[in-house]
Formats: C-alpha cells, sequence, structure tokens
C-alpha cells in the first residue's frame, strides 16, 4: 500500500503528481539515462538491475527495456545479476559496472578509496563512460529507494518504451 496518496499497487507515476516541477524534472533526468546515456545497453542494464535487488525494489528489479533482445540483453543477464562477480557471461566492462553499482549503492567511499579498483575500472572505461555510469547509478539509487520507500508500484513490471 502506497505510503503517500491513495494509488493502486500498479500506479508508477501517479504520486508524482504530488510534486508536479520536481517530478517532470526527474522525468527528463531519467529520459536522459535511458535515452542518451553512451553506455552500452548490456553494460548499463546489469548496473542498473544490481542496483535494483540492492535497493529490493520489485518494479525496478521487473523492468525490462524494449530494445533490450535486440541489443543482446537477454533473460540471462537479468536472472544472473546477483552472481555478477562470477557468472562468465558477462564481459570485464560489465562485470566492473556492477562492481561499481553495488559498491556506490552499499559502500560509496570505500569505493571512493579504493585504487586497484579505479585501476581496473580505467582499463574498460573512458573519463566519459564513468560519468554516464555514475550519474545513472545516482538516478537508480534514488528513485529504487523512493519507490520502496513509499511502497509505489511494487506489484508492476514495467517495460521501458522502444527507442525505434
Amino acid at each position: 500500500m502506497s505510503r503517500i496518496g491513495t494509488f493502486p499497487d500498479d500506479d508508477l507515476a501517479g504520486w508524482i503528481l504530488k510534486s508536479p516541477e520536481l517530478g517532470a524534472a526527474i522525468g527528463a533526468f531519467s529520459d536522459a539515462v535511458y535515452n542518451r546515456s553512451r553506455l552500452p545497453m548490456r553494460t548499463r542494464e546489469l548496473a542498473r538491475t544490481v542496483i535494483a535487488h540492492d535497493n529490493e525494489c520489485e518494479v525496478c528489479v521487473n523492468t525490462r527495456d524494449a530494445d533490450g533482445p535486440t541489443a543482446g540483453v537477454d533473460e540471462e543477464l537479468y536472472a544472473h545479476a546477483l552472481e555478477w562477480r562470477t557468472w562468465p557471461g558477462y564481459s570485464e566492462q560489465e562485470r566492473l559496472a556492477a562492481e561499481f553499482a553495488h559498491r556506490f549503492a552499499t559502500e560509496h567511499t570505500v569505493l571512493r578509496d579504493d585504487e586497484d579498483f579505479w585501476q581496473r575500472c580505467r582499463e574498460h572505461f573512458s573519463d566519459e563512460l564513468l560519468a554516464d555510469l555514475a550519474l545513472s547509478c545516482a538516478l537508480w539509487v534514488g528513485m529504487g529507494r523512493v519507490l520502496r520507500t513509499l511502497d509505489i508500484g511494487q506489484t508492476c513490471k514495467l517495460t521501458l518504451p522502444s527507442r525505434a
């Protein structure tokens, strides 16, 4: 049951009308993360799913991108997200993005000071890709926690619209 308003369990957007200006701004940020990021979709989706699990946000765990299958994103990518350290189906870039996402959500100051991580990261990410990853993680941690804390949309399965 939603902690604000009387929204149905499957209503993801109605509550945003309680704060229309901030809601519109977060909508624009979300659009940028999903439609303007330079991250490969597999890398983006693995990082997003790892944060979804860390946030315990069911709608986030169940979200899929309509363009995912054409970008090589299949259910296996999602099914093994909690095994990002060991599942052989992930590239090194994807694994590093998952590590960044997990640590961003759970131990950000330790991550900041982990020189070994940053050295490994530099081998697979440009500064521009790292900026996109960090800003994307900021959206996912924040909005996932909002949805989970306010108990909004936790019965939903969201499909992001196709960009075609």
